[in-house]
């Protein structure tokens, strides 16, 4: 019986402790956006990792500038592989390794959320004037 109560007690505490990793790393990745955002030869290029998510997974940028998001990857064989920005109708495969640009043009002041393949794996782009 005794077992039994200790069992128990683990398991929740297991389980309590792989639902708060689950969140996709520390505090600081999904409350406060990295420094991740660069201009080059006038296009906006905002740089995401894409491996068993993606990080940042809150970035800022500035909306009406022309914008590349640029997925970095090396070995994503995960669900990441794939992006999904449904207000874009984008659906783009990644490559297993290296990065993949894609262009979105000049978004307004807005938020663009993206998933992987699975909608597991959420990220955003906050565009402010």
């Amino acid at each position: 019986m005794k077992a039994t109560i200790i069992s128990i007690i683990l398991t929740a505490l297991l389980i309590g402790w792989a639902v708060a990793l689950s969140n996709g790393g520390s505090a600081s990745d999904s409350v406060f956006p990295a420094n991740n955002v660069s201009i080059i030869d006038g296009k906006q290029i905002i740089k995401i990792h894409a491996k068993g998510g993606y990080l940042p997974r809150r970035s800022i940028a500035k909306a009406g500038q022309p914008t590349l998001l640029r997925f970095d990857t090396n070995g994503t064989f995960d669900c990441s592989a794939l992006v999904r920005i449904p207000s874009l109708n984008i659906s783009q495969f990644l490559s297993l390794s290296g990065t993949t640009d894609i262009d979105i043009g000049s978004p307004q002041v807005a938020t663009l959320y993206g998933t992987c393949g699975m909608g597991m794996y959420p990220f955003e782009i906050d565009f402010q004037s």
